[in-house]
């Protein structure tokens, strides 16, 4: 069973420091066992548990959106392996302040205590900056604790990923930001529960679906939408459906338009149009359209899309997209959106081939291998008397001249004859091109077999 990811009134510390602080800071958690979330690393016999138990504490990034627990668990590792804490964030430190810290941890080393250094937004740092640790993780002078919203692959140098642990935090599920809210209501010394609040209906599963995950978001709505409940009536505060959406305003949707999840969601996207998923494909369209995404950037992948998936098993979804790129263009922001669904959904239901994408494939395979294979002679032009000498243009046959049009003569270079790059599929029009290739195909060969006898 989840555990609540905040405590309870008497496993706080220091309330003198704590009585004016947000809401989300007052019900920070103090123990692992306080922790709501995150089974997969805090389970037990899972890997987090088992080293603060073991006392072997290895340098760690923690990957995962915000408000899932990143610095609350810093600190409890700290506190529960009495290790010195020491925190700084990446966007406001440098190497200065590095070095000032690296100082501070070897004093604290001669007197055999551990120093964990908890960086918040660690990828914000450059490669010189996150150089700066590598001597000091290695030697054994920090225990680094890295957390980061973006995918450590690309924003962590490799050096200091190889000497860590990356660990990847879960967004909490609304079940549990729930469970976190009522904890809050309920509680009288660090939440909210002297202020005797009442809900109505479902306003608090409301809140909860609106913070994505975060816990923060959650509990900072859920204190100004209490706020606005005792201004409206200080002797019977209620949060009510009304009070909730003034609390929350708009959606904070996770999206970063240069970040991971930019990439998550195009993909998301293309997938779903390739599996023929309409509302699928409207979903993922409207997140990005509704966090601030170029809709022109939309419409470039679906352009492609329409050319990589759909190819000729329906030629005219190139063209019904390349439209769309215009009335984007034409209409903008917001009834351009309406155009993108459009053909979101058009390119979902529509037939689907990657025919066209993996011959092209194959094309670049064979260039890729065989760089400067020959243009056949018969098949180059010849200007001048000098190139007509040299055979150029000899023995080539005017397809129009040829009975339908089709003429038994190599197009190819010799050494690929015979190599068939496009293998058409019976999707949508592309079965009719098929067969046409087809016939093509056995019209050469008839001719090549008749010229031959």
């Amino acid at each position: 069973m989840d555990r609540p990811l905040f405590p309870s009134p008497k496993q706080k510390e220091e309330p003198k420091l704590l009585e004016n602080a947000p809401l989300a800071e007052r019900m920070r958690p103090q123990t692992l066992d306080d922790v709501l979330g995150q089974e997969h690393l805090l389970g037990k016999g899972k890997f987090l548990r088992e080293i603060i138990s073991s006392d072997e504490l290895p340098s760690m990034i923690f990957w995962g959106p915000p408000g899932v627990g990143k610095t609350t668990l810093a600190r409890i590792i700290a506190h529960q392996t009495k290790s010195v804490f020491l925190s700084i964030s990446a966007v406001l430190s440098g190497v200065k302040e590095v070095k000032k810290i690296v100082k501070e941890a070897r004093q604290h080393q001669s007197y055999n205590r551990r120093t964990v250094l908890f960086v918040d937004e660690i990828h914000r740092f450059n490669k010189l900056q996150q150089d700066a640790f590598l001597p000091h993780v290695e030697g054994g002078t920090l225990t680094l604790i890295g957390a980061t919203t973006e995918n450590p692959s690309f924003e962590i140098i490799a050096p200091l990923l190889s000497r860590s642990k990356v660990l990847v935090l879960k967004p909490l599920q609304a079940k549990q930001l729930l469970e976190l809210l009522l904890r809050a209501l309920a509680d009288s010394r660090w939440g909210l529960g002297k202020w005797n609040l009442e809900t109505k209906g479902k306003v608090l599963e409301q809140i909860a679906l609106f913070c994505n995950g975060d816990a923060r978001i959650a509990l900072n709505t859920l204190e100004i939408a209490a706020q606005l409940a005792r201004r409206k009536n200080s002797t019977r505060p209620t949060v009510s459906r009304q009070v909730a959406a003034e609390a929350m305003q708009k959606g904070t949707l996770v999206y970063d338009k240069t970040g991971e999840e930019h990439f998550n969601l195009i993909s998301a996207l293309h997938k779903s149009l390739r599996n023929s998923d309409a509302d699928a494909a409207l979903y993922w369209l409207g997140r990005m359209l509704e966090a601030g995404e170029d809709p022109l950037y939309i419409a470039r992948r679906m352009v492609r899309f329409a050319s990589e998936d759909v190819g000729l098993a329906d030629p005219i979804a190139l063209s019904y997209s390349m439209d769309t790129v215009e009335a984007v263009r034409f209409l903008g922001l917001p009834e351009g959106n309406l155009a993108l669904a459009q053909l979101a959904v058009y390119l979902a239901q529509t037939p689907k081939s990657n025919a066209i994408y993996r011959a092209y494939s194959r094309v670049q395979e064979d260039v890729d291998k065989m760089k400067n294979q020959p243009v056949p002679l018969h098949l180059r032009n010849a200007p001048t008397p000098l190139m007509q000498k040299l055979g150029y243009g000899s023995g080539y046959r005017y397809a129009h001249n040829e009975p339908d049009q089709v003429a038994d003569m190599l197009c190819l270079p010799e050494s690929l004859e015979g190599r068939r790059y496009y293998e058409p599929t019976h999707s949508g029009q592309e079965k009719t091109v098929a067969e046409r290739l087809d016939l093509i195909r056995n019209m050469r060969r008839r001719r090549k077999e008749q010229e031959s006898q």
